[in-house]
């Protein structure tokens, strides 16, 4: 399926703030919307601010019910014209069967988020509409106002994000063209063979990771070669893999500190995948935000990579 870029959001509109996953912590959330300013109203999700429900797990920030219903919400209320994660964490996969494409496809809106947000946004681009790869809510105190900045700019602007300034390495030549699909390493793994399972075929898959050992990004790489999924993309780029080190090795002594970088190439190599890393973006320091599924082109002979969709229209 093709899908549709979403309208701009226009500054002073609505932005809606859903917490479709993990708990959050509100000061870190006040602090982190703080920092968008004036652009936006920002509409919080009830239970962001009601006492939360007894029984739940620890991870989930309200149940199933309450977290899908707040999504829908927002996602069919005409008033919200951007819908942006107050966090991260397990949750979102939980909630794709229960959540309503039409009311999306109806009325198209962006959705902002990464890590396990990849499951809705590959569940939004199932239902015909690009979303954002972007930072969180309680992610956004700590980012450089660059990339806040950007964030602003894919929303409110209808202007391809071109060029960017990235220092990346390449492994392997040649240039390549294809939508841009950003994604959580784990989430990739995770969602193939479901019906949100990301499209790859053809595209330039961009991966990010945080806390996962090296053995078990071997794996959910070994998996996807496996499901005949690796060699799909026409390109790979690597994003931040933030404490991705096994404290203790099964062999003994210590992982080299590219541990995980060296065991993602391998596995691309051996898929015969090329490959870029050096993006800016995850759970490090930066996390610039980029239009999911956006038309780019990664060439590895300049070590360039130019997006050229804009992420609304």
């Amino acid at each position: 399926m093709s899908a549709i870029i979403p309208p701009r959001i226009k500054r002073g509109q609505v932005l809606g703030i859903a917490a479709p996953a993990g708990p959050v912590k509100m000061e870190r959330l006040h602090a982190g919307l703080a920092r968008l300013g004036d652009a936006f109203a920002l509409r919080l999700a009830k239970s962001l601010t009601a006492p939360r429900e007894s029984n739940l797990p620890s991870y989930l920030a309200a149940s199933d019910e309450t977290r899908a219903a707040e999504l829908n919400a927002m996602i069919a209320d005409p008033d919200v014209r951007a819908i942006l994660l107050a966090r991260g964490g397990y949750g979102v996969m939980r909630l794709l069967p229960r959540l309503d494409p039409d009311a999306l496809r109806r009325d198209p809106k962006p959705i902002v988020g990464f890590s396990d947000a990849t499951a809705l946004l590959s569940w939004a681009h199932a239902a015909g509409v690009r979303g954002i790869h972007g930072p969180v809510g309680v992610q956004m105190e700590r980012l450089p106002a660059s990339d806040l900045e950007q964030l602003i700019a894919l929303l409110t602007e209808t202007r391809a994000p071109g060029v960017r300034a990235w220092s990346l390495t390449a492994r392997g030549r040649g240039v390549y063209r294809g939508p841009l699909l950003p994604a959580n390493l784990t989430m990739v793994s995770v969602l193939a063979s479901t019906p949100w399972a990301l499209p790859l075929r053809g595209s330039i898959t961009l991966i990010e990771e945080v806390g996962e050992r090296p053995y078990a990004i071997d794996r959910y790489l070994t998996h996807l070669t496996l499901a005949g999924e690796l060699a799909k993309p026409s390109a790979v780029i690597v994003g931040d893999l933030i404490r991705c080190v096994d404290p203790q090795p099964p062999a003994g002594g210590e992982d080299p500190a590219t541990a995980a970088l060296d065991t993602v190439l391998e596995r691309l190599h051996a898929a015969g995948t090329p490959a870029a890393f050096g993006a800016p973006i995850g759970h490090g320091d930066r996390n610039e935000p980029v239009p999911f599924g956006a038309a780019a082109i990664l060439d590895l002979d300049s070590g360039t990579f130019e997006i050229t969709d804009a992420a609304v229209s």
